[in-house]
């Protein structure tokens, strides 16, 4: 479990522009810090930065857990659960093999439905898909979800992973009504379990967190 992170200094550019130079902040565990802006402010890329999927051109992310801390991509990398704008579902497979697929992928396999939790707090599939509002569509192949359907498996997916980071671009794109308070009850619940949520958003997250404008 994460305890802070915190951002030194950062600079970032995409080609020759500089996207923003110095910037420093500090999340805690059980907080949550919107990242906001006008487009192409370098929202999306900040989050990639965290995610080290960027190298920020000086500057650097501290990451602190119990009795560590370390600012190395590689190791920040397996604490964060990332939520963005491409889904990566395999459109021939069903959405209860998807959940599956990712959740072996995270290390975390979902015990199947009907039968009884091993370890405390162990979440069936069928009980991840119910959360979601994806239990009717357990057997159906990504294929056919609509918009909404793919962003809400999304979701589930980044439950099943159980990372204490959670970077969200944009997480209530393309959901209705219903699908952004299921948003809000998860980033709620992840946040009062301990965990930190960076959101790239022109939403309010609803979670009295910080803002930090780029």
């Amino acid at each position: 479990m994460i305890s802070s992170l915190t951002a030194e200094k950062l600079a970032c550019a995409r080609g020759d522009r500089k996207l923003f130079d110095g910037l420093s902040f500090r999340v805690r565990a059980g907080q949550a810090l919107s990242v906001v802006g006008p487009n192409g402010a370098g929202k999306t890329s900040l989050l990639r930065l965290i995610a080290g999927f960027l190298t920020p051109v000086s500057g650097r992310i501290v990451v602190k857990t119990a009795g560590t801390e370390s600012d190395d991509a590689d190791e920040r990398g397996k604490l964060i659960g990332w939520l963005g704008h491409h889904d990566g579902l395999k459109p021939q497979l069903t959405v209860l093999e998807q959940l599956k697929f990712y959740a072996q992928l995270y290390d975390r396999p979902l015990r199947p439905s009907g039968t009884s939790p091993v370890t405390t707090g162990e979440e069936s599939s069928g009980a991840l898909l119910e959360r979601v509002g994806l239990a009717r569509q357990a057997e159906l192949p990504c294929r056919y979800l609509s918009a909404g359907q793919r962003r809400r498996l999304a979701l589930a997916r980044l439950v099943a992973s159980n990372r204490s980071l959670w970077l969200l671009d944009e997480p209530f794109a393309a959901l209705d009504t219903a699908g952004q308070a299921l948003v809000a009850h998860l980033m709620a619940a992840h946040c009062g379990q301990g965990g930190i949520i960076i959101a790239a958003t022109h939403d309010p997250l609803g979670l009295g967190n910080e803002s930090l404008r780029l």
